[in-house]
């Protein structure tokens, strides 16, 4: 391990504690506030969450030292974004709007602040227009990675921030199982990027099919209680 890795994993280290209590502060607004988890059925389904470890932080900068990028204890902060991370669940589409209006309100009472502006990453013409229609900026994936990212911190003067994913069950079903076999090293089977592309589409047949059982579910009780 360079110097430089070493010294720069050590600047990390003495921050964590920092990143410990934004995280936990983080996790508190998901899990606590009321209109995402209102019973009997919540709008967000599970939350996960991680802290980077060294270790794999060691790994992470290695790697990008031999694509040529140097990461140093001054620059880590800037250029590391992803040192903790929170993974917001639900079970279908229609729920995503009220978890993005919770963010936005967060951040328009001046309690978080965007490091970037939100951004939606898909393969899904369909899904495109649905999230532009939010305002939300839209990359397609060609790797079929389906997520919404958001990346905030507590505060124009702090260098600490958090990166937020929301997606479905569905699309963590297909993030996983993409993750334990592409990462950090990309397969080089032909037949495994292919099972993934097929995955990736009953994946969204999935999402589609469990947002038209729950439109269905709400008109049905939508019309016994008008009776």
């Amino acid at each position: 391990m360079s110097k430089e890795i070493e010294e720069a994993v050590e600047a990390y280290k003495q921050k964590q504690f920092e990143y410990e209590q934004f995280l936990a502060g983080v996790l508190v607004f998901f899990q606590k506030h009321p209109t995402l988890n209102q019973k009997p059925l919540p709008i967000i389904h599970s939350i996960k969450s991680r802290l980077k470890d060294p270790d794999h932080l060691s790994e992470k900068l290695q790697r990008k030292l031999d694509k040529g990028t140097v990461i140093t204890k001054d620059n880590i902060f800037t250029s590391i974004t992803d040192f903790i991370g929170v993974r917001v669940l639900h079970l279908y589409q229609d729920q995503f709007e009220p978890i993005h209006s919770t963010i936005i309100e967060k951040v328009a009472n001046g309690d978080w602040i965007f490091v970037e502006e939100p951004k939606a990453y898909t393969w899904d013409p369909e899904s495109v227009q649905f999230y532009q229609k939010l305002n939300i900026a839209t990359e397609v994936r060609d790797t079929f990675y389906t997520s919404i990212h958001y990346l905030v911190k507590p505060n124009n003067q702090n260098s600490i921030c958090c990166e937020i994913q929301v997606r479905t069950l569905f699309e963590e079903i297909w993030g996983e199982i993409d993750h334990t076999i592409n990462y950090p090293h990309p397969t080089d089977s032909l037949a495994c990027k292919e099972q993934l592309r097929v995955l990736q589409k009953l994946v969204s047949t999935g999402t589609r099919l469990a947002d038209s059982i729950f439109r269905t579910l709400n008109e049905h009780n939508g019309d016994k209680n008008s009776r």
